[in-house]
């Protein structure tokens, strides 16, 4: 493996690059997104449910069968890395909305009317009070969509994209197993890693959430 790596380094860092961008880009869109989506869904509450329904039947559909439709619908030819962009967009979107939702509701109403009854109007109530409660919930689901992404890219390698999926596909065409290993390797690095930061992320912007923990 190690004479594999040293002969095929370029292709192997070029793959890792796309399947990092791949990855990464869909997480940053689809929390931007389900930020003000999962507001609505505590917001009104009439929409709570209907939102739960449509991320549950979005994030249902088999993430192969979107990088194949996408295309059709985004007028893109089939090898374009924005179908994949978009698809993972898609999921992320479906699983963060519902996250944002549950977190902003498992807020203490208390904390809330403590805030209000200070003159904490509701746009500073949200992003000085409820939000940073809610992060845990929120971040804990940002680690799961993170890691999903890292996992899903590698499918469009079925279809002539998807980074290091790329080194599985030739692997299996060549009966070569170097390659395959490398690509399950650095996947799970990058997986790895990307929580470990959302973690440490966590850890650095909600600490009183140790505190809690140490008390109970």
């Amino acid at each position: 493996m190690i004479t594999y790596l040293s002969n095929n380094s370029e292709t192997v860092l070029a793959a890792l690059r796309q399947h990092i961008t791949l990855a990464l880009i869909p997480v940053l869109l689809g929390f931007l997104i389900a930020l003000p989506i999962g507001y609505l869904g505590v917001r009104f509450p009439w929409l709570y449910h209907p939102l739960i329904n449509v991320a549950g039947v979005l994030y249902s559909i088999p993430s192969l069968a979107l990088f194949v439709f996408l295309p059709v619908v985004l007028g893109t030819k089939i090898l374009s890395p924005l179908n994949i962009v978009v698809a993972l967009t898609i999921y992320t979107v479906a699983l963060m909305a519902r996250t944002v939702a549950d977190g902003l509701r498992s807020v203490d109403r208390l904390v809330v009317e403590s805030a209000t009854a200070m003159g904490y109007r509701r746009l500073r109530r949200l992003f000085d009070v409820e939000l940073p409660v809610a992060l845990p919930v929120i971040l804990a689901g940002l680690r799961v969509a993170t890691v999903s992404n890292i996992s899903l890219v590698s499918v469009g390698a079925l279809i002539g994209i998807g980074g290091l999926g790329q080194l599985f596909t030739r692997g299996f065409q060549l009966f070569y197993i170097e390659p395959i290993l490398v690509g399950i390797i650095l996947s799970v690095l990058l997986a790895g890693i990307a929580d470990l930061i959302i973690v440490l992320v966590q850890r650095a912007v909600t600490p009183w959430t140790r505190v809690q923990r140490g008390r109970a």
